[in-house]
């Protein structure tokens, strides 16, 4: 391989160094983070004069190219208050980036880690009723957009108190096509563990319920300072009839209520046909609830045994990408089909057939130097004794006469 191929198959995965710029127009101050799908850099529009947030593509591959660019030109049509803006998509030097507003401040899994605990309630809720107003817009768009990567890393707080959802490289748009019967989606196949519901994970296909359920496993992270449990977790302890490893949201923090716990539940369910259907019914129930003052909050916290408090990472998962429809899949949702039927018989199998350990068989010790005889009876052991010593001499005293009588050269004396 020639240094300029090289050259062009490392470009596309290497960060940018301070003061590059590019397009005559972008100098990168520093590089704000690194993720699954690709690098953001706080930068400067040296035309505009203003800061913007730079988000570049770690890959090579050209398919998750045409999804970066699908990424950008969907942000670009978008125009809500909790969502960032995008103006630019350009590629250069073997690396794709697109220009979007820059959210000033940390994320919420920064926040929460700084914290080491829950953040206040009162705060979480209104987050969740900008959120919630963002998914509507989105769930009910032209082209209907599911956002697929809902959770702290991906949310930030503006500096007068407004949330904003972050990166959209995961979302699922679909349109009906000419065929109203038909309808097709484009989506990368990927998932963050503990916020991603169970159909995503196999990859069993996404909806508006799947965002609710990862907008839930968040505000149950904010408001408890505890990770959820993965969805994978909660099944198999179904269907091996263990304890639900998902604790209500009250029991680990008393401040959070019954009724917001109820919710949380509720938006969490592993079947989406328990969840809300829909953002807007969602909203409703957080607002019937009412919103709690800051003074009146009184956090009591509890031990609880299910995960120590933010240390681990929030990466996506990517495990492909490409164009899908309804049927594109069924290999993929049969395998995970025949899993999960095996694994809820076999918990079935286990609950009424209890494991037992057969009995032990009895071991005969045998010695090296000695083997044990068979027992007999006492009185049978007397006359076989008795019988031995009575022929021993007849036999004796018989082959002795046998051999003087060959030597004497006469016959022997039968008896």
């Amino acid at each position: 391989m020639s240094t300029s191929e090289t050259a062009k198959s490392t470009a596309g995965t290497t960060l940018l160094a301070p003061d590059t710029i590019l397009q005559s127009r972008y100098r990168v101050v520093q590089n704000l983070g690194k993720g699954g799908m690709g690098a953001v850099y706080e930068a400067v529009d040296l035309r505009l004069g203003h800061t913007v947030a730079l988000k570049q593509t770690l890959t090579n591959d050209e398919a998750q190219w045409k999804q970066f660019e699908r990424e950008a030109r969907l942000m670009a049509s978008l125009n809500h208050p909790a969502l960032p803006r995008v103006s630019d998509y350009f590629t250069e030097g073997h690396r794709a980036f697109f220009v979007m507003q820059f959210i000033e401040g940390g994320d919420l899994s920064e926040i929460i880690t700084q914290r080491c605990g829950p953040l206040p309630r009162h705060a979480v809720i209104k987050w969740a009723d900008q959120l919630l107003d963002a998914l509507i817009y989105l769930h009910t768009h032209e082209r209907q957009i599911v956002h697929r990567d809902i959770k702290p890393h991906n949310l930030k707080v503006t500096g007068t108190g407004q949330i904003v959802l972050l990166d959209f490289g995961l979302a699922k748009t679909q349109a009906t096509t000419d065929s109203l019967s038909s309808v097709s989606c484009t989506s990368v196949f990927g998932y963050t563990p503990r916020y991603a519901p169970l159909e995503q994970i196999q990859d069993l296909g996404t909806s508006p319920q799947s965002d609710i359920y990862a907008l839930g496993a968040t505000l149950y992270h904010l408001l408890t300072g505890v990770k959820p449990p993965d969805a994978l977790v909660r099944a198999t302890a179904l269907v091996s009839a263990r304890p639900n490893p998902l604790k209500p949201a009250n029991e680990i923090i008393a401040a959070v209520g019954v009724e917001l716990s109820a919710i949380l539940t509720r938006a969490m369910a592993q079947n989406h046909d328990e969840r809300y259907a829909t953002a807007a019914e969602f909203r409703e129930a957080l607002r019937q609830i009412g919103r709690v003052d800051a003074a009146d909050v009184e956090y009591v916290e509890r031990q609880s045994d299910i995960d120590s408090v933010v240390m681990e990472s929030e990466q996506t998962v990517i495990a492909q990408s490409g164009s899908s429809s309804k049927t594109g899949r069924l290999g993929t949702h049969a395998i995970a089909a025949i899993f999960v039927i095996l694994l809820a018989a076999f918990g079935v199998f286990c609950s009424y057939y209890p494991w037992k350990i057969p009995p032990a068989a009895p071991q005969h010790v045998v010695s090296t130097n000695t083997a044990t005889l068979p027992s007999v009876e006492p009185e049978r052991l007397d006359n076989k004794q008795s019988r031995k010593q009575k022929s021993a001499p007849v036999n004796i005293t018989a082959q002795a006469e046998s051999s003087l009588a060959r030597r004497a050269g006469r016959p022997a004396r039968r008896s």
